[in-house]
C-alpha cells in the first residue's frame, strides 16, 4: 500500500470500509486455514460453503478500495459497497444454517447429517460412501462453547455493517452542504 493510498483511505471512508472488509475476510480465510491444515480440523462441506462469500468479498472489497481511491464515480463506490454487504450478508446466512444444523435446529444436507445406519447392505455400502462426506456437518468442534460456524455468524455480519457504514459514508460525502 502506498502513502497515496493511506492517505486516500483516510480521508475517504468508501476505502477504509472496503479495506476493512478485504482484512477482515483474509483474516477469517487464513484463520480457516490456520484450523483445517495446522490444527488438523477437517472442514465439512457446509465449512467449505461459507468460504465462497470471502472468496468473492475479498477481492471485491480490494477493487472497491482502488476504484474509490481513484475517485471513481459515486454510484459505482456506492454500488461495489453494497453488494459487498450483500455478499458478506449471504455469508451470514450461510453461517446461521450451518449453525443451527450443528445445534440440530433443523435438518442438514443429507450427505453431511444424514442417518448414516440408513446405508443398508453392503452391496449399496461402497456407493453410498461415495456420495457421504466423512466429517459431520451436525458434530462441531467448540472451542469455549463456540464453533466456528457461530464465530462467522458475527464476523460476517460485523464485515457487512461495514461495508452498509461505507454506503452510507460514502452518500454523506457526496450529498450537499446545508
Amino acid at each position: 500500500m502506498t502513502a497515496t493510498s493511506i492517505g486516500a483511505s483516510r480521508q475517504n471512508p468508501a476505502v477504509t470500509a472496503a479495506l476493512v472488509v478485504a482484512a477482515g475476510g483474509i483474516a477469517v480465510i487464513l484463520g480457516a486455514y490456520f484450523f483445517q491444515y495446522v490444527i488438523g480440523l477437517a472442514p465439512c462441506p457446509l465449512c467449505l460453503e461459507q468460504r465462497i462469500p470471502y472468496y468473492v468479498g475479498i477481492p471485491l472489497a480490494l477493487i472497491v478500495a482502488f476504484a474509490a481511491s481513484r475517485q471513481a464515480p459515486r454510484p459505482l463506490v456506492i454500488g461495489g459497497l453494497a453488494l459487498l454487504a450483500v455478499v458478506m450478508l449471504i455469508g451470514t446466512a450461510l453461517a446461521v444454517y450451518h449453525s443451527g444444523v450443528e445445534w440440530k435446529l433443523w435438518a442438514g444436507p443429507q450427505d453431511c447429517t444424514g442417518d448414516i445406519s440408513s446405508f443398508g447392505g453392503a452391496g449399496g455400502l461402497l456407493e453410498k460412501m461415495e456420495h457421504t462426506s466423512i466429517v459431520r456437518c451436525d458434530q462441531a468442534t467448540r472451542y469455549f462453547g463456540v464453533s466456528l460456524a457461530n464465530t462467522n455468524v458475527v464476523i460476517s455480519l460485523a464485515l457487512a455493517a461495514m461495508a452498509a457504514w461505507g454506503v452510507k459514508a460514502a452518500r454523506a460525502r457526496g450529498a450537499p452542504s446545508a
